[in-house]
């Protein structure tokens, strides 16, 4: 599912232009990130393209056929579309498979369809051993891995992420990082990954792009120069680190 932007912009009730002149194409099946200031319009843009807010001008289009010359309909809210938000927003009084079982439990499919995929959606993330557990009897971790293998359970053709790890220490970080890398891999999703950090950017997507300060707009949009094959030790390498400084200078010069 790809995702073209023209000319986006979003103004707030107090006549603050958060976004302004967004243009921005991801093809079918690509993994971009997101990337600028604290509060540039990253967030703000992951909600206009997930229907959550509308934008008071330009154009947003959503469709499996978007490529090198995008064309598609217009955006009017799609159920194959995936959020995961900076917190996990877990419901207390549920176990986690019936955490993940909601989306489905809401699109009123069976209760044998939804324990089914919500534990081969938690056996994904790699907590089949956690099934039975309550949100207050996991890590900040496990938390998000649930949130994530609740976005994952609709099988969703384009999964929108914001700063989802942003809270974690490095180490656990670094593993969601890897694991979320080895989902887009397997299922050929499209994704887009808002992240202050220079160094997941550059370890997860294969572009990214840089927003200015408010209002937003990017300022840098390119390709990573790195292999589709990236073990957790390609951190360490001259190339990941010459990828990391490009973005960087992009971000000074937006105004981080």
């Amino acid at each position: 599912m790809g995702v073209r932007l023209r000319a986006v912009r979003r103004v707030f009730e107090n006549d603050v232009v958060a976004i302004d002149g967004i243009d921005l194409d991801v093809a079918p099946g690509e993994f971009a990130a997101i990337l600028g200031p604290s509060g540039c319009g990253k967030s703000t843009l992951l909600r206009l393209i997930a229907g959550l807010d509308r934008p008071q001008g330009g154009t947003i289009e959503i469709d499996s056929s978007l490529s090198a010359v995008p064309r598609g309909r217009e955006y009017e809210g799609r159920a194959d579309i995936a959020y995961v938000f900076q917190d996990a927003h877990l419901l207390p009084w549920r176990t986690v498979l019936h955490n993940v079982a909601l989306p489905l439990e809401l699109m009123h499919a069976t209760q044998s369809h939804r324990m089914l995929a919500a534990r081969q959606a938690i056996e994904q993330v790699g907590l089949a051993e956690a099934v039975d557990r309550y949100p207050n009897q996991l890590s900040g971790g496990q938390r998000m891995r649930v949130s994530l293998a609740r976005a994952m359970v609709t099988d969703p053709k384009l999964l929108l992420l914001d700063e989802p790890f942003a809270a974690l220490d490095e180490i656990t970080r670094q593993k969601l990082d890897e694991q979320l890398r080895q989902l887009w891999l397997d299922r050929g999703m499209t994704v887009l990954f808002v992240t202050h950090s220079t160094q997941e950017a550059v370890f997860l997507a294969q572009r990214a792009a840089v927003m200015t300060r408010r209002p937003g707009k990017i300022i840098h949009d390119a390709r990573i120069d790195l292999p589709i094959d990236r073990p957790a030790l390609i951190r360490a390498t001259p190339a990941f680190a010459r990828e990391m400084h490009a973005i960087y200078q992009s971000l000074e010069k937006g105004g981080a």
